[in-house]
């Protein structure tokens, strides 16, 4: 299948819309009246500017009202079709887009339809052109796909063809499988959104929320197969309604678009891709330090447990460890966390995975349209591959290092000490901090990239307003990945985008066995912890029916607690550091959820640590 792209889709000027999707790799736009009517280029000279740049205008969209009016309507119709056509011819493109009629005034009846789209057909023979219908999923008589595909058969035109799209068809939950039945030749071309789940007006539904494949929760990829099946294999273009993309980068929303439709088109089997990484783990985690947090964050390190155990051999880099956790403190004054560090502040820069196969891996994120990077390397180092994360961090991609054992060794002078532990095991989680454009943007980079699930969303409440939060993971939940957003200019994840300059890793969660003997020792280490009102406790003693010495044990460490259906969890909290990141420390007893009955408590505790300490702002 050829893939093209509404220019309703992305935001900016015609000029903006025709670079970037011809710069994301697509074949084909279909061109939007609106932006065909803003532009100051003549409709020739547009056709000319689209083959420069090496793409073909599938359609020209939408022709509304229609079919079914009454007189002299009707009339007016047909001259304004006849216009449309030449303008058509000018353009350089073969079809127009049909939708069903939503007029007050129109009227219905199958056959009445019928004859006015053969009618139609006829006008549109004499220029050459072809009419696609479309049964919009709120027209006022054909909503259905099943009523629109009767009117085109009756009809009876070889230019009327028609249009499926996914949206309108399974935003209203109608059944898949009579697709399979429609002849492939009088398709016209099939356009495709996704959408999350929501119990709204399907008007207000379509025209703010759709989203790309895999972004949302439409079963698209069910409705691709039943497509599919009925041998069409021509034009499968983006149709998506949304502010979000509207306001962000043509180029960035464009790549994005793509990568959906080459994940999908893996799903249908129609191309081939190296297989989605399997993940083993967290690697590491970076963090790029200037000279006036350094001491501090080593401070905070070693108070969590964690003790040096090797410093790079040509770098300012050191490796800290415990358990199965690697933090990499870079505090060099050039290179790319250097960088980072001017832009962000003391942030974490780059995260690393432990994948089955780090070059297939690669290999796959250079076909899903991924920013990859490279640095220098020294003699006899490592160079880990690399792509660009969310804020402009890297994800480095790692082989097994306990089939390698090469990692480490390779790049870093072993250096050791005694004592320091603290009970950590390995990271439980991370959680960053983003807008909501960039939650789809990278749920769909994980989830095509790497044999991620994802979890449904929660809603969050912070003090100053809700956070959206989803989770993306592996299947064995060695690596969970919270994406956390706000509407909101106040709440804690958007003060930390705010401070932070940007997207990024908001904070690290860190598992124990033993929460209770992990917090004596930070607490005994002089780690600060998030106080937790006792109003709190008392709630938890009665709601839950727990034991009044544990409920006790907890209030006196700060300690949170949850439980389902399966297991129980622990959690606490430090402070923020450098109004950047914290850390959480974790113990799940047979449960796998993330506490989110605690993060208003959590995040309510936060806010008040700027009214208690000067120079705090989250």
């Amino acid at each position: 299948m050829r893939t093209s792209i509404a220019t309703v889709s992305l935001g900016g000027s015609l000029v903006d819309k025709l670079s970037a999707i011809s710069a994301a790799g697509f074949q084909g736009i279909e061109i939007f009246e609106v932006d065909l009517l803003s532009c100051d280029m003549s409709p020739l000279e547009i056709g000319q500017l689209v083959r420069d740049l090496g793409l073909e205008i599938v359609a020209f969209q939408p022709f509304r009202d229609f079919e079914g009016m009454p007189e002299p309507q009707r009339g007016r119709n047909f001259e304004r079709a006849r216009r449309k056509f030449q303008l058509m011819n000018e353009l350089g493109t073969e079809n127009i887009l049909v939708c069903s009629n939503i007029s007050p005034v129109s009227l219905g009846g199958i056959d009445r339809a019928a004859n006015d789209l053969r009618e139609l057909g006829d006008l549109a023979e004499s220029f050459g052109v072809n009419v696609g219908y479309e049964a919009l999923a709120w027209g006022k008589y054909i909503w259905d796909y099943r009523d629109a595909w009767e009117v085109v058969k009756r009809a009876g035109h070889p230019r009327v063809g028609i249009i499926l799209d996914s949206f309108h068809m399974l935003s209203r939950g109608l059944p898949i499988e009579p697709v399979r039945s429609i002849p492939a030749d009088r398709i016209t071309f099939v356009q495709i959104a996704d959408a999350p789940k929501l119990d709204m007006d399907l008007l207000k539904w379509s025209r703010f929320f759709r989203n790309f494949p895999g972004q949302g929760d439409l079963p698209v990829l069910d409705f691709m197969r039943a497509v599919s099946d009925t041998g069409y294999d021509g034009w499968l273009s983006l149709e998506i309604f949304n502010d979000q993309f509207r306001t962000g980068l043509p180029r960035q929303i464009a790549r994005d678009g793509n990568r959906s439709l080459i994940w999908m088109m893996e799903g249908m089997g129609k191309r081939r891709l190296p297989p989605p990484a399997a993940c083993k783990g967290f690697e590491f985690l970076e963090f790029s330090v200037d000279d006036e947090n350094a001491k501090p964050l080593t401070a905070l390190l070693r108070g969590l447990g964690f003790q040096p155990a090797g410093t790079h051999k040509s770098k300012d880099v050191v490796r800290w460890c415990q358990g199965d956790i690697n933090l990499v403190v870079n505090t060099e004054n050039d290179g790319f966390a250097h960088s980072y560090q001017l832009v962000h502040g003391t942030s974490v820069c780059a995260l690393g995975l432990r994948l089955d196969d780090a070059q297939a891996a690669m290999a796959r994120a250079g076909e899903l349209l991924a920013d990859t990077f490279h640095q220098t390397v020294g003699p006899g180092e490592l160079e880990i591959p690399a792509v660009r994360g969310p804020g402009g961090s890297l994800i480095y991609f790692t082989d097994d290092s306990r089939k390698s054992g090469m990692l480490w060794e390779a790049d870093f002078e072993a250096t050791s000490e005694e004592g320091g532990g603290a009970g950590l095991t390995r990271i439980d989680h991370i959680a960053m901090a983003m807008t909501r454009e960039e939650i789809l943007r990278w749920r769909l980079f994980y989830l095509s990239q790497f044999d991620f699930e994802k979890t449904p969303q929660t809603d969050i409440a912070d003090p100053s307003g809700i956070i959206e939060s989803q989770v993306v993971q592996s299947p064995d939940r060695s690596v969970r990945i919270c994406l956390n957003a706000s509407d909101s200019t106040h709440t804690m994840a958007s003060r930390f985008m705010t401070e932070y300059f940007g997207t990024g890793i908001q904070h690290i969660a860190f598992a124990t066995d033993d929460i209770f003997a992990t917090v004596e020792t930070l607490r005994a280490n002089g780690v600060v912890l998030l106080h937790i009102p006792q109003n709190y406790y008392d709630d938890l003693e009665a709601r839950l029916g727990l034991a009044s010495d544990l409920i006790g044990r907890m209030q006196d460490l700060n300690i949170l607690y949850d439980q389902d259906e399966t297991g129980a969890y622990y959690q606490v909290y430090t402070d923020v550091f450098a109004d950047r990141f914290f850390f959480e420390v974790v113990q799940r007893c047979d449960y796998d959820g993330f506490g989110a009955a605690n993060a208003p408590i959590r995040l309510a505790a936060q806010s008040l640590v700027p009214h208690k300490r000067e120079g705090y702002s989250l």
